[in-house]
């Protein structure tokens, strides 16, 4: 099955010098995406899961979104449903947590 848009949210606590994104608050962030994704009813169009470390150590918790290879930082669970009413549904990013490289 080939997803439209894939969610990778850090869950790397381990040998991260700052240890931004943690499994625990990472975990709660899929968790989230998961709940809102079947919500929505976009479970076979869209899929979240955890990974490992990101390398944007410091502006975590972090995740990114496939294909447009969009990077969020300080990501909160409070900013879940936002993120999948503006980007995964209307293919607009949520600009106040995307990281400028």
């Amino acid at each position: 099955m080939k997803y439209q848009k894939h969610i990778f949210v850090c869950t790397n606590d381990k040998d991260a010098p700052k240890k931004c994104c943690t499994s625990t608050h990472g975990l709660a962030l899929v968790d989230a995406f998961k709940t809102a994704i079947k919500d929505n009813g976009l479970q076979v169009e869209i899929r979240a899961q955890r990974t490992g470390c990101l390398d944007v150590c410091g502006k975590g918790p972090a995740l990114v979104v496939y294909p447009e290879g969009v990077f969020y930082g300080n990501v909160q669970v409070a900013d879940v449903a936002e993120i999948v009413e503006s980007h995964l549904v209307n293919n607009q990013p949520v600009e106040r947590l995307v990281i400028s490289f």
